[in-house]
């Protein structure tokens, strides 16, 4: 008989006892997922998968240690039960672990108000070969398209279970759809790619694979002739595509994790100024069909909308129960976790306000500058926010877009950077990560 998630969950926490375990939590994930990748019109790769992923942490005292397995048979969760507790003997004390007590856990919740799980029939490998061939289709029909590196389509599905000693017991399930394209224009050395794709919670949300296709097609024929830029002091409009890293680096400074080691630019920035005034970055687990969402965290807390920053200013740090206890703070139901690891700060959807101007609003007031769509490898100090990061796009003068550009590099310190970022009002609020073009004059730019 094929045991649940949530059975295999509190066999594993039964073991754990059994095993001379004080405290103990135990996570399970099993999914299917099934993808298809064509070239030239024909199918040239094709992946089912199906498995579950077992994670036990055991405690005693202020020790723990964390085994996993992909085996649920009940010889292998009292084995994992006793290695770990073995483990958990040898361990250094750690005086921030632990369960959360039993009145922080979640209750009530409502997992079907989030729409995680779509219930329409599954695709088959035929409908997402059909999906894959129309991107490509539409992607060579694009005139200067020379080729079509990659055209894919997917589905899959997710199924969480988290249980532990202290009463907490919930899961969830997830279902996702994506299409992606990318595409290749020019010849030989003068090679350009670009690529465009949409994955969604529910089938019906996603793109057209033609509209994928010709965007990532279009794309790419417009990088050809890319030169190098002039090398000095410009304005940078980081395109929608690429704008969220600019927020995620500021979620990576605030994340409680490097706040506790003293790694951040943002340690002394509690209760101050970090993006201008007008401006607020909300956190929102509980937006419905988005990938971010959730009813718990990965230590069984309510997860809760909350201003990270607030007109301008940050107001608290991204927490899980350890980075909280080091800090003397309160976990802000921000853990997540896989089988082999513990918990760590980690964010769910974001979003930040948008601005009263369009995309092309802002290129026109910028002048002359640089239009960034893509970037590569990163160079972030996290002690002092130094930014650093090779681009690609597109030149501008007088609010004009002219030829593309590449080979180039942007730099420029995140503290300073994010206080004077100007929002565009182009986001599209179906991502986890909802942030508009970001517009940063006087960004040192090297070219030629």
């Amino acid at each position: 008989m094929t045991l649940t998630p949530e059975e295999i969950s509190q066999n594993l926490l039964d073991a754990a006892r059994k095993a001379g375990a004080e405290a103990a939590d135990a996570i399970v994930i099993d999914g299917s997922s099934v993808s298809v990748e064509v070239r030239n019109g024909a199918l040239e790769h094709a992946e089912r998968s199906e498995g579950s992923d077992l994670g036990l942490r055991v405690f005693l005292g202020q020790r723990q240690a964390i085994v996993s397995s992909s085996d649920s048979r009940p010889e292998t969760l009292t084995a994992m039960a006793e290695r770990a507790v073995a483990m958990a003997r040898e361990a250094p004390e750690d005086q921030f672990t632990g369960l959360a007590d039993a009145d922080q856990l979640a209750n009530g919740w409502d997992v079907q108000a989030l729409e995680l799980f779509d219930a329409s029939p599954e695709p088959t490998a035929e409908d997402l070969m059909r999906d894959a061939l129309s991107a490509e289709e539409a992607a060579q029909a694009v005139q200067g398209v020379s080729q079509v590196s990659d055209a894919a389509a997917a589905y899959g599905t997710h199924r969480v279970h988290l249980a532990a000693t202290n009463g907490f017991s919930g899961g969830y399930i997830r279902s996702s759809r994506s299409t992606s394209c990318v595409a290749i224009s020019g010849e030989g050395t003068g090679m350009e790619r670009d690529y465009d794709g949409d994955s969604r919670t529910f089938q019906s949300d996603l793109r057209s694979p033609t509209d994928i296709g010709r965007t990532a097609g279009e794309r790419a024929v417009a990088l050809v002739g890319a030169q190098k830029p002039a090398t000095g002091t410009y304005p940078v409009l980081f395109d929608e595509r690429i704008s969220s890293s600019l927020i995620g680096h500021l979620m990576a400074a605030s994340n409680g994790a490097a706040i506790a080691r003293g790694a951040s630019w943002l340690s002394d920035c509690l209760g101050q100024q970090v993006l201008p005034d007008n401006l607020s970055l909300i956190e929102d687990p509980h937006r419905q069909r988005i990938s971010g969402s959730r009813p718990f965290d990965a230590e069984g807390l309510p997860t809760r909308q909350r201003a990270i920053v607030e007109n301008g200013i940050l107001t608290g740090w991204t927490l899980d129960l350890s980075s909280a206890r080091k800090l003397g703070m309160t976990s802000t139901g921000n853990a997540a976790r896989g089988v082999s690891g513990p918990p760590s700060p980690s964010n769910w959807n974001l979003g930040l306000t948008q601005g009263g101007r369009s995309r092309a609003d802002l290129l026109r007031d910028m002048g002359t500058g640089l239009l960034v769509t893509s970037m590569i490898g990163s160079t972030i100090n996290p002690n002092t926010g130094d930014y650093s990061r090779g681009a690609s796009g597109f030149w501008v003068e007088n609010g004009e877009i002219t030829h593309p550009v590449n080979e180039c590099t942007i730099a420029g310190n995140l503290r300073d950077m994010l206080k004077r970022i100007i929002p565009a009002n182009d986001a599209r609020t179906h991502l986890s990560r909802v942030v508009p073009s970001l517009l940063i004059e006087g960004m040192t730019l090297a070219g030629n």
